[in-house]
């Protein structure tokens, strides 16, 4: 298919759902910069860290919920194109709010499509996932002949039901209008795991949880590959996609060529995760995992922790509440070989990747090396939980009277330092020291790092030059 970068594009309208997100917001600039006529960002979230940007740029937002008909049918009123990338359960704790999974991604799917026959919107470009056909099994350069994995046998919601989804939308493929002529053409698009600068999913949990010192293991062999996509590739893909759904295209007879049909989406490399990681880690100066856990025994535990985790179900949407280390469905992600050819979409759509894995990662570790010098650096949680409990005995053995443990505290704390005089002045002493370094911190902050000041002061009366060194490594760049 050899179309102009603009065709179907110029003057048309279009409706991104999940437009405020990572992927949303670089598809809405594209079809802006491409001459769209209009671009409609509906999205659940009042705000995100694009929506100033495509305020600017003139997309409208328009809030409302893939779960109520009314407002999906509000928002596809007059638009000539739908890219559907809303969804929810991708990972961490989202992957057991099962109810919520099934209302946004099949329920809301269920919602677009029938607005789209109603209000005679030609066509639907669904992003998908590579889950539809992957369950855990060894899959190497697959293709779109592949069937889709048991419904009844997948391991999250999340699989499950974009599987579901994705069905839906391929048999409407062809569907004619409800209330005038035409027929609504559909495909879909199963991106590889997505990365790219401001990417709000996978990076920032991994990156805390190294940050944290808690990524203690790698998960299966060396030799497991999979796919990733950057943001640039998957945005070119569903633009194609969408043009590929045209069906007055000159010289073709007959449906359009993406009409009905499903495309794997890579930047074609595959590679093992945590050697895609590795220079994302080591570049932000945070540990890469030194033991690898074979996959079963990740599984086992993705196993408990998902048990645990279901068992907090009410308390998922908390704050208070950490993402979970892995869960099973995560474990197959990273542990099991799946990676799949992108022929199809290069023979009938021309997609090829615009940026290679190593501009891609480049660009990516930038925006994150920005993003961490606009924040509070800091040591793992083990020195945390050791200054803390340390600091916390002290205060006991020296200050408090024999209630509850304290005596036994008291004993620890005499067997080392031998006396209550030494307990009380090492405590005195290592109170003066923190006060003075979280004083000397405020003061080098306001300097190298005036936005993180108060959290500089206040991390360092807690650990003391455990946060410091950070601070001071900070300043030393700061000063070249």
């Amino acid at each position: 298919m050899h179309l102009s970068e603009n065709e179907g594009i110029q003057g048309k309208t279009f409706v991104v759902t999940g437009g405020l997100g990572f992927v949303g917001s670089a598809l809405c600039f594209e079809l802006l910069r491409r001459g769209a006529y209009q671009v409609r960002a509906f999205d659940i979230r009042p705000e995100s860290p694009w929506s100033a940007a495509l305020h600017d740029r003139g997309v409208r937002h328009l809030q409302g919920d893939v779960r109520k008909k009314k407002d999906v049918d509000k928002a596809l009123q007059g638009a000539d194109c739908v890219f559907h990338l809303a969804s929810y359960g991708i990972s961490g704790k989202e992957m057991l709010q099962y109810g919520r999974v099934d209302e946004i991604n099949i329920n809301g799917t269920c919602h677009v499509l029938d607005a789209c026959l109603e209000r005679g919107v030609s066509r639907l470009v669904y992003v998908s996932t590579y889950n539809v056909v992957f369950g855990g099994q060894e899959i190497l350069n697959g293709n779109e002949a592949l069937p889709y994995f048991p419904i009844a046998d997948h391991v999250d919601s999340y699989g499950r039901s974009k599987s579901i989804a994705e069905q839906l939308v391929l048999k409407h493929n062809g569907q004619p209008f409800r209330k005038e002529k035409g027929k609504l053409y559909s495909c879909a698009i199963r991106p590889a795991a997505i990365y790219g600068p401001g990417e709000e999913r996978h990076l920032p949990r991994i990156i805390k949880l190294a940050k944290l010192g808690l990524l203690p293991f790698k998960i299966g062999d060396t030799k497991v590959k999979s796919d990733w996509v950057y943001v640039d590739n998957i945005v070119l893909a569903m633009l194609q996609a969408s043009m590929g759904l045209l069906g007055d295209i000159p010289g073709r007879v007959g449906r359009p060529v993406a009409a009905g049909q499903a495309y794997f989406i890579s930047d074609g490399s595959p590679v093992n995760s945590f050697e895609f990681l590795r220079p994302l880690l080591e570049g932000l100066n945070y540990d890469l995992p030194k033991l690898t856990l074979p996959v079963s025994q990740a599984l086992f535990l993705g196993k408990l922790i998902s048990v645990f985790y279901s068992l907090l179900y009410p308390c998922l949407n908390q704050r208070w509440l950490p993402q979970p280390l892995i869960l099973p469905a995560e474990v197959y992600k990273v542990g099991v070989t799946h990676y799949f050819s992108f022929l199809k979409a290069k023979e009938e759509l021309g997609y090829r990747p615009l940026v290679s894995p190593q501009e891609g990662i480049a660009a990516t570790l930038e925006y994150w090396k920005e993003r961490k010098r606009r924040t509070l650096d800091g040591p793992t949680i083990y020195a945390w939980v050791a200054v803390v409990i340390g600091m916390t005995m002290m205060f006991c053995a020296a200050c408090l009277p024999d209630l509850g443990p304290v005596p036994l505290i008291r004993a620890i704390c005499l067997f080392f330092l031998r006396s209550m005089t030494v307990i009380r002045a090492v405590f005195t002493m290592a109170v003066a020291a923190h006060i003075g370094e979280g004083v000397y911190a405020w003061q080098l902050a306001r300097r190298c790092d005036p936005e993180n000041a108060t959290g500089w002061f206040l991390q360092t009366v807690v650990l003391g030059f455990f946060s410091l060194r950070f601070l001071l490594k900070r300043a030393e760049t700061h000063s070249k």
